[in-house]
């Protein structure tokens, strides 16, 4: 990548990052319902046709930084060993993302966040951002499995755990006080599948 296509993708990057955060803002501050397209282009200093380039609809700018945690939980979920159990490598990459992505003590972000859950239509837009990664997720790990299925366990697999992960950071949303990562282990030893665990470890 040459310099100036590192630029274009830098702008790129911080006038997406600018979309969200001006509609996780005006969300929190004034209700999904009320928000428009046209407000959030306002925000950011951007114009309407310049929101649709990045966004399809408000909601999924709304969403945008779990979608960008989601790709990076994917990448150190790679970065793992090959020969690392499934559940293991699992548990230990969001142990990391969880460190790296919530672990700053910047949660101004998470008021915003509260300000929102209860919201109908969030819920399915929530379940979409996890749902997009799920048969990436269950192809790499089809590569970590043994025995008889692995499609469908693999599959099987990486729904329950994005679903565990997508339970627990709502949990820890709605309960103030408490430690993330620790509700993600908590959460994760919980439902770990000893048996799946097992199968690449032998």
């Amino acid at each position: 990548m040459d310099e100036t296509t590192g630029l274009r993708e830098r702008k790129k990057a911080a006038t997406r990052l600018a979309l969200h955060e001006a509609a996780l803002r005006l969300a929190a501050d004034q209700g999904l319902d009320a928000v428009t397209v046209e407000a959030i282009a306002d925000a950011a200093n951007v114009s309407r046709r310049t929101f649709s380039n990045y966004f399809s609809n408000k909601e999924e700018a709304l969403f945008h930084g779990d979608t960008t945690r989601l790709r990076r939980l994917l990448q150190l979920i790679r970065e793992r060993p090959a020969n690392e159990p499934p559940w293991t490598a699992l548990s230990r990459a969001a142990e990391r993302f969880t460190e790296e992505a919530f672990g700053d003590g910047d949660h101004s972000w998470l008021t915003q966040r509260r300000q929102l859950r209860g919201h109908p239509g969030l819920a399915a837009h929530q379940v979409a951002a996890y749902t997009a990664i799920e048969r990436e997720l269950a192809g790499d790990l089809a590569h970590r499995l043994t025995g008889a299925d692995v499609a469908l366990r693999s599959r099987l697999l990486a729904a329950t755990f994005l679903a565990i992960l997508r339970v627990a950071v709502q949990h820890w949303i709605d309960h103030p006080g408490g430690q993330l990562l620790q509700t993600i282990r908590t959460a994760l030893a919980e439902v770990a599948p000893p048996a799946t665990a097992r199968t690449a470890g032998d």
